[in-house]
């Protein structure tokens, strides 16, 4: 069933995810790998409620170096994050009747649609819960021809990403509402709605928008013991490919 019966004007979720690599030997990307972040911002009526989710999650495999490579997201960091079963519920609940967003949406679901069918096969997909947009899809009929990431729609509709060097599931996702609410309408509301709370908030940092521009994120420092792990880790890395973080 699709539960959802939203326009551009009703409950849309904006979501991206991070994984653990991707399936190099051909057949669906999710193959042999796992989600490990998932980040999304809720809009209602064109404007940020304020409402997000946000969770690191422990898969049962290694993340591969070109991944880290991306998203900067190690084993050592995940080790004490919670596994996607302690998750799910809340997470569907926060997506269930909503448009779903998301930046190449068949990506983002068909990991999805795995984590759903390794936890009880009669969960079955997103779009039994949702309306899915391909914010990828629309921007190739609206640029045909033409590059269509992220940061390129962010340099056409004058967003400013610079503060994005690594990919992060909610960084991610709350700079695509910027990107969708431009491509659907040529306006974007950077307030929340009055009263709006921060309800489904799950190990994350609120985001907060003023009119002027991002407020900084928090910033937490890293342990000794993670500083160490995390150079190890770089050390593996860098056997069979420079690494972003050193350069």
């Amino acid at each position: 069933m699709n539960t959802s019966s939203n326009s551009q004007y009703g409950r849309i979720v904006v979501l991206d995810t991070e994984t653990t690599g991707m399936n190099r030997e051909g057949g669906a990307p999710h193959i042999g790998h796992r989600i490990i972040e998932i980040g999304a911002v809720e809009i209602i009526n064109r404007k940020l409620t304020g409402r997000h989710f946000h969770v690191y999650i422990k898969p049962d495999r290694e993340i591969q170096p070109d991944a880290i490579e991306v998203h900067g997201i190690t084993d050592e960091f995940l080790v004490d994050k919670p596994e996607y079963h302690a998750i799910h519920q809340e997470f569907l609940e926060f997506i269930k009747g909503a448009e779903l967003v998301a930046h190449n949406a068949p990506f983002d679901t068909g990991f999805m649609d795995n984590e759903f069918a390794l936890l009880d096969p009669s969960i079955g997909k997103t779009e039994d819960y949702c309306k899915v947009t391909d914010t990828l899809a629309m921007a190739k009929k609206i640029f045909p021809g033409k590059r269509n990431n992220l940061d390129i729609l962010c340099e056409r509709y004058g967003i400013d990403n610079s503060h994005r060097t690594l990919h992060g599931a909610l960084l991610d996702a709350e700079i695509l509402a910027d990107v969708y609410l431009l491509m659907t309408g040529g306006q974007t509301s950077l307030q929340f709605n009055p009263g709006s709370t921060s309800d489904g908030d799950v190990g994350g940092e609120s985001i907060k928008r003023v009119a002027s521009g991002r407020k900084a994120l928090k910033v937490i420092k890293a342990t000794a013991d993670e500083l160490d792990a995390h150079n190890k880790r770089l050390d593996i890395v860098e056997k069979s490919a420079s690494s972003l973080w050193r350069q």
